[in-house]
């Protein structure tokens, strides 16, 4: 027996190591499910006897000149409750989207409204990223600030409710940290297994760590000088106005009144003194020449998203408040393709000046930044040079010496505005706060300020919590929810039970998509492999209706989609998609949040202007007059997209002709143009 002991006693250790360390193998190689890669949830529409094909039927969005009817009823005499919205969010960005679908899934009477367009400010203009953040993860172990780390906790769970709710729209994206020392090697693994463990059930895929050959197969135009490895870790990325739009859209099925180019001018107070709605003007009227519509919105709630816009609305209330905005301008630049991997990306945890700077593939392009600074708020922020420089400065620092970064190969560069806020109740009133603020004024003004993309539906979901504890609004079950899926097979609305379900409310275009579903475009619209796959990942399910909406080629192939750059995959369906389906009503609200063109390559965006005007023209009847106003707009905002100077006067005629005179350029001088090739002395034959 004591044999036996002795003999259990020694098996006692290896058994355990053994079985810890099968433990985390299984951890780290466990069967996943992956977000994003599972069937449709409707499936694809196939081929029936004889050929026929049934294409699938989406419900129908409202116009957005019977959503302006719809806001127009609720200034009916106070006598009419029905006819009062509970909420009234102004500002129709990544916050005030998220909140009206929420409010709207609710059971709740909801109206957005936006004085430009869905996504035009902050929203559109983010690194792509959906995160929780390495960098605040390091501060928080470092600082010992629970406060951060449980902001990097929650960004954890969010990050997987963007694949849940559409996963068209985003994508796990593993992000290199090169490592030129060995002793950091133990560092940033501990600290990626860290943000592992943090994701816990919500994380999709482990960090790893890449020998310098596997580093250098991996992302081939790393600098190798001093490389000794590099860890690999998975975040998420997103189209962002895309998404902004998206979740605007699904707010309007579900009922939410959604209005964008209305301008807020006044806020309405009660005789005590409360708020109680506001007046607004319809903003396209006077970009047709007519004197703008202004009308009144009545709710028992007024809730003010603008982001870097905040202050106005708050002085709108109150004209002696103190600011609470202080915003920080943030510069992203635009390469082309071949700076980066296509599925890869890459993080400088060091620069010069202690910045983080990531360098990220995007929409086929390769996106780098940001910088941050003080700014002061303006409409469409201009890229400052000095911030581009410095971008193309670090980036060649960890790039192969070979390999020339060039200020010509800048496709196109803007500059987003961070909107941080200070807590005016707080007594140290310079303090930033570091997440979100939720204010509400004596008067009843609720203002949601501050955040991050990757939080906008906790925010959301807090500040309608807000909104009904501080007006007592009734939330109910959602019983006759619309089949945004557009199959009578699914019941979209079965989870709605008045509590906040937007971490499971799918988005339009979620329900039937799939990595296939390109496939299915291509076979029936005959459209190229590009294009299908550009039109799935961007609309979803809802590709079947752009893809229809294409004009037939008349070509063997492809026998729809006439591109509008011949650079990218943007095609005319799109165009007629975003004004019949999703409110677009500016050249620059298709070139830059609708499709991505502005924002990829800004003189491209300027050749497809002809094309896109003269579609919008046939779509809204526009006369010259408003033709030659897109025109004019649409060239000023593409100077903040980093358009050359030397293109700011070209004309409509001269891009139509073909006689743009490129030879001024940057990019012009940057590729050889001779029309024989110049050779050296000992090539030339004798």
């Amino acid at each position: 027996m004591p044999r036996f002991a002795r003999a259990a006693r020694r098996l006692i250790a290896p058994a355990a190591v053994a079985g810890v360390a099968g433990g985390a193998l299984y951890y780290v190689y466990r069967p996943r499910n992956i977000p994003g890669y599972d069937g449709p949830v409707v499936p694809h529409p196939i081929f029936g006897g004889g050929g026929t094909f049934k294409l699938p039927r989406f419900p129908r969005i409202k116009s957005r000149a019977e959503q302006i009817e719809a806001l127009k009823k609720s200034s009916a005499p106070s006598g009419d409750q029905d006819a009062e919205y509970d909420i009234l969010v102004i500002g129709a960005g990544a916050t005030g989207a998220g909140v009206a679908l929420d409010a709207a899934t609710r059971g709740l009477r909801v109206a957005v409204v936006e004085r430009d367009d869905f996504s035009s400010g902050t929203s559109s203009k983010s690194t792509k990223l959906v995160h929780g953040g390495v960098r605040y993860l390091e501060k928080a172990v470092w600082n010992l600030d629970y406060a951060q780390y449980e902001l990097v906790k929650e960004a954890l769970k969010e990050r997987k409710y963007f694949l849940q709710t559409a996963p068209h729209l985003s994508m796990w994206l593993p992000i290199m940290l090169p490592l030129d020392r060995w002793w950091k090697v133990p560092y940033y693994w501990a600290g990626t297994k860290f943000y592992d463990f943090l994701a816990g059930s919500e994380g999709i895929e482990s960090s790893y760590f890449l020998t310098k050959s596997k580093a250098v197969d991996a992302f081939p135009m790393l600098k190798q000088t001093d490389l000794v490895g590099a860890l690999v870790y998975y975040d998420g990325a997103h189209n962002d106005s895309r998404m902004n739009v998206s979740i605007a859209m699904t707010a309007a099925l579900y009922g939410a009144t959604v209005v964008n180019h209305v301008e807020v001018t006044a806020l309405l107070k009660d005789g005590h003194g409360k708020v109680r709605g506001a007046t607004v003007r319809d903003m396209v009227a006077e970009r047709d020449g007519r004197r703008p519509d202004s009308f009144n919105i009545r709710a028992r709630c007024t809730i003010n998203c603008t982001g870097p816009f905040t202050d106005g609305v708050r002085k709108l209330d109150d004209p002696n408040c103190k600011e609470i905005v202080a915003p920080a301008s943030g510069v992203h630049v635009i390469l082309p393709g071949y700076y980066s991997p296509g599925k890869m990306g890459l993080i400088d945890p060091s620069t010069s000046d202690g910045r983080v700077i990531f360098f990220l593939p995007w929409q086929g392009n390769t996106i780098a930044g940001t910088t941050d600074e003080p700014a002061t708020i303006t409409t469409n922020p201009l890229p400052d040079e000095k911030s581009i420089e410095w971008i193309l400065n670090e980036i060649s620092h960890y790039l192969s010496p070979d390999i020339n970064v060039r200020r010509g190969d800048v496709l196109a560069a803007w500059s987003g505005l961070r909107p941080l806020v200070k807590d005016p109740k707080a007594k140290n009133t310079e303090s930033l706060v570091r997440n979100h603020l939720i204010d509400v004024s004596e008067s009843g003004l609720i203002t949601c300020a501050g955040g991050k993309w990757t939080t906008y539906r906790q925010m959301a979901e807090e500040c309608v919590d807000a909104a009904v504890k501080e007006f007592g609004l009734h939330t109910r079950p959602v019983t006759d929810a619309p089949r945004v899926s557009g199959s009578e097979a699914i019941d979209d609305g079965a989870s709605l039970d008045g509590s906040c379900q937007t971490h499971r409310v799918r988005l339009v275009g979620a329900h039937g998509f799939s990595r296939t579903l390109f496939i299915h475009l291509i076979q029936h619209f005959g459209v190229e492999t590009e294009v299908a796959k550009h039109l799935t990942e961007s609309y979803g399910d809802r590709a079947w209706t752009v893809a229809a909406l294409c004009k037939p080629t008349d070509k063997r192939f492809p026998a729809r989609g006439e591109r509008i750059s011949q650079l990218y995959p943007f095609v005319d369906g799109e165009i007629r998609y975003a004004v019949r389906h999703e409110y677009a009503q500016t050249a620059v609200d298709v070139l830059a949040r609708r499709t991505r063109l502005a924002f990829l390559n800004a003189q491209a965006a300027l050749e497809a202007l002809p094309t896109v005007i003269d579609v919008m023209a046939e779509e809204l009847k526009w006369d010259r007059k408003r033709q030659d106003v897109e025109w004019r707009d649409t060239v000023a905002f593409l100077e903040s997209m980093g358009l050359p100077p030397s293109m700011l006067s070209v004309t409509r005629k001269q891009i139509e002709q073909g006689k743009i005179d490129f030879r001024t350029s940057l990019e012009y001088r940057m590729y050889s143009r001779h029309e024989k090739p110049v050779l050296d002395s000992d090539d030339n034959p004798e």
